[in-house]
């Protein structure tokens, strides 16, 4: 098969931005098999759980180290009030999913449920409030009961409950999609809602609230400027005013044709470049939204937060439409590896991303079944968050690709087909590799600079089309394998690293460095 040669210099000596671990967040929401069917199960099932939590979910979602979880939503946070969701099940109150699908929902799932299972998975907790349909009291209120200890008409009831310590949330969500679902606002007048919110969110006995206002879809910039007009003014010198810490926006990929048009697994070749043009794009987004930033917080001080993205394709034949529910293919896998490359590129200004969503649900790691042999998936995205969990919390390196490839055109457009970012931590290097060619091998040579290195090691993550994809009957058609890699040495020094991957495949290459 022809192949495109590449030649990429790679700084191991240079220290770019720290990649947040938290850039490899996930979110569960109250959507479909997402929660009910999904993490929860219920004491009384027969599949296997620990206290109503689906056991082999938590357990293939540790091989994740899933640093953080958001939840109850999505749109949902703006209906869902947090009172119905504590005390003895049997006495909680149903209520009515409006956001998804109209269904009755039994609240089994709240509070504690949640914040058990980010106990089960190592993560932190993301707690999204209500505005939209909530009040500040409320949701003042829900954190002074996750979060404060002593003594206090909420800790008072979280105990009544059987919890006596507080629990840690570092992380808040002031609303959702104001915009749309979370109440059709104008940036101007939600921004005032959030600071009146984040005002009375306080920190409770050492632990410290990170609070992220809801902000934009895309690249609506006017979000952005509105927030950050509320926390600074234009060109100032001095601090922002540290009401809200993040500011997020939300950015879902698609083919071209818009969300929900195109089947998950039956696309050309058009479709195919198309994703991929649409998920590089997200570099413009967060570019765009990081300028608008810079102008109000030069020092970056305000993080930002994009903590809905993911592909957003035609429900799987069969089933209820408003579930979300899709098949996940190698071209997902690949949607999510140019994603993170560009995630660890803006991580001075990027400092968490949720993908939507872990289970069920959208670009989700697990697909699951209820039935007597409740089969479990993992997916071709799960396996790049698996095969990148070395970045995290690592310094970036910086990659300058001195040799190829030419562009490919798709439409309008151009997709350079290979992306490549880099990063260093505790005496190794990780680089991670897409090539986004459809019928091209990709010939690497990564000149290491700069530090000793050892040791080499890769895997690789491909099948033999784009649209292959995992299933209870074919669980590891998309599963990684170990890929051949070369070292000799390089000029002035360096080390030279050789190795091919073949057309639309995913490899990292880990190596140790002195």
């Amino acid at each position: 098969m022809p192949a495109r040669s590449v030649r990429a210099v790679v700084d191991l000596d240079v220290a770019g931005p720290t990649i947040s671990k938290h850039l490899y967040g996930h979110f569960a929401e109250h959507l479909g098999r997402c929660v009910y069917g999904g993490f929860w199960v219920g004491q009384d099932s027969p599949i296997p759980n620990v206290d109503g939590l689906r056991l082999d979910v938590v357990e293939a979602l540790r091989e994740l180290d899933i640093p953080n979880l958001r939840w109850p939503g999505g749109c949902f946070a703006d209906s869902y009030h947090w009172r119905d969701g504590v005390g003895p099940r049997a006495e909680r109150p149903a209520m009515v999913n409006t956001s998804w699908g109209n269904v009755e929902e039994n609240n089994h799932f709240g509070t504690h449920e949640f914040m058990a299972l980010c106990e089960l998975l190592g993560a932190d907790a993301y707690v999204n409030g209500n505005v939209g349909s909530g009040t500040v009291r409320e949701m003042s209120e829900w954190v002074e009961y996750l979060t404060r200890d002593g003594d206090s008409p909420m800790v008072r009831l979280r105990k009544a409950n059987g919890r006596d310590a507080p629990w840690k949330v570092p992380f808040w969500g002031i609303g959702n999609e104001a915009w749309g679902c979370g109440g059709n606002m104008r940036p101007e007048a939600y921004a005032d809602l959030a600071t009146r919110y984040a005002t009375f969110l306080h920190d409770h006995d050492g632990n410290t609230l990170w609070r992220i206002a809801a902000g934009a879809a895309d690249d609506d910039l006017a979000w952005t400027e509105a927030l950050m007009k509320a926390l600074s003014c234009l060109g100032c010198t001095r601090e922002p005013r540290r009401i809200f810490q993040a500011i997020s926006f939300h950015y879902y990929t698609h083919s071209g044709d818009g969300l929900s048009k195109v089947p998950a697994t039956d696309f050309d070749d058009d479709q195919y470049y198309g994703s991929l043009v649409k998920a590089v794009d997200i570099d413009r987004v967060i570019a765009a939204h990081s300028a608008v930033m810079d102008a109000y917080d030069p020092q970056r001080q305000v993080g930002l937060v994009c903590d809905e993205w993911g592909v957003w394709w035609q429900v799987e034949p069969g089933t209820n439409p408003a579930f979300l529910y899709q098949q996940n293919t190698m071209r997902d896998a690949l949607v999510a590896s140019v994603h993170f490359d560009i995630f660890h590129k803006h991580a001075a200004r990027l400092r968490m991303a949720n993908i939507a969503q872990t289970v069920n649900v959208l670009q989700a790691m697990l697909l699951t079944d209820d039935t007597e042999e409740a089969r479990l998936v993992r997916t071709p995205t799960f396996h790049v968050f698996e095969m990148n969990k070395g970045h995290h919390d690592a310094v970036s390196a910086p990659v300058h690709v001195v040799e190829g490839p030419e562009a490919v055109t798709v439409g309008e457009a151009q997709l350079v087909p290979v992306s490549i970012s880099a990063s260093t931590k505790a005496g190794r290097a990780l680089v991670s590799v897409s090539n986004l060619a459809l019928d091209t091998d990709l010939a690497l040579r990564l000149d290491l600079r700069g530090r000793a290195v050892t040791a080499p090691r890769a895997r690789i993550l491909t099948a033999d089309k784009p649209q292959s994809h995992n299933t209870s009957t074919a669980p590891d058609a998309v599963a990684p394998t170990r890929l051949q890699v070369s070292l000799e040495p390089g000029t002035l020094g360096s080390t030279e690293l050789a190795v091919r991957l073949p057309p639309h495949s995913f490899a990292t290459v880990e190596v140790d460095v002195a």
